[in-house]
């Protein structure tokens, strides 16, 4: 009888498994936590089928489990397993996605550009283009122009644009600490603490951008959420998207500010959990400062922020 080898994985499902373990690397989900078909499909716009036969590939090399009756888990053994992405032998849309998202934080993209364009500077097909175009947005990061072509969002692509978006997170970051509906999770908390810990036990090759920018966007929108207050979640939730472009081109390597931040965002969570929230406050500002002052200083920081960040 002859033996029929199983049907190799598409690009697009070893794409959705690499992006399920950014997601897991990252801290958007940690061991233990339910990973549903359906929700994993609605965030990377694709059917069930392919993240079917992702979450199975995912499954063989015992990152996730799957309990009877219940559905998929991630596994428990995570936090001490090593997380190596599948290789994928084509370009995938995620790869598209973040080449793009460094272009335009590097200044390389215009504004408005065509899928013609897009499609000669990065040889990619378009079925792979789109897919990428689509992610971004559904990430609120661009849209389509009327006619033809796409054009990317407002950004944080000035020095006062970021200064002025700093000190608006010092407001509302700072007000969410002191609301009186402020109550934490404290097994979100404890899970927050344990990635930033994670992370800094990386080696620095593993400590990318995209999973520093996942990790920490996350945990500031999760303090939002805590406030109790849907107006303070939904101004971090803008300022997140508009910080992408922004993050990828800070931290285009692991390097010492983002060691650094990870070390003053664990003060603030341990603030938290002693219940110390007007500490927690002063060290938000503080870190938030320091973060501005950086941030402008790589385009050339006008000497307010200077002052405030001493």
């Amino acid at each position: 009888m002859r033996n029929e080898q199983a049907p190799q994985p598409s690009s697009l499902q070893i794409e959705i498994a690499n992006q399920i373990m950014d997601m897991i690397r990252g801290g958007g989900v940690g061991p233990g936590e339910h990973l549903t078909e359906a929700v994993l499909a609605k965030r990377y716009g694709v059917s069930r089928s392919p993240v079917r036969a992702a979450l199975k590939m995912l499954q063989d090399r015992g990152y996730l489990e799957a309990r009877a009756n219940a559905g998929v888990f991630v596994s428990k053994r995570v936090p001490r397993m090593r997380l190596d992405a599948l290789e994928n032998p084509n370009p995938t849309a995620d790869d598209l996605y973040h080449s793009i998202i460094t272009d335009r934080a590097g200044g390389k993209l215009q504004k408005a550009l065509s899928e013609t364009e897009l499609m000669a500077r990065y040889g990619a097909p378009k079925s792979v283009l789109m897919h990428a175009l689509l992610r971004l947005t559904r990430e609120g990061l661009i849209r389509r122009r009327r006619g033809h072509g796409w054009q990317f969002l407002p950004a944080l692509d000035s020095e006062e644009a970021l200064y002025e978006a700093y000190r608006f997170r010092m407001v509302i970051e700072c007000a969410a600490l002191r609301e009186p509906t402020f109550k934490i999770v404290p097994e979100e908390l404890a899970s927050a603490r344990r990635r930033y810990e994670d992370f800094l036990a990386r080696s620095p090759r593993a400590q990318t951008s995209s999973a520093f920018f996942e990790m920490n966007s996350a945990f500031h929108e999760m303090l939002m959420r805590f406030s109790g207050n849907r107006f303070i979640v939904q101004a971090m939730q803008q300022q997140n998207q508009l910080r992408r472009f922004e993050e990828f081109s800070s931290y285009s390597g692991p390097n010492r500010n983002v060691i650094e931040s990870c070390k003053r965002l664990l003060q603030i969570i341990a603030a938290i959990e002693a219940g110390d929230n007007v500490f927690a406050e002063a060290l938000m500002l503080r870190h938030l400062k320091i973060a501005c002052a950086l941030s402008i200083g790589r385009r050339q920081a006008p000497s307010a922020v200077a002052r405030d960040a001493g």
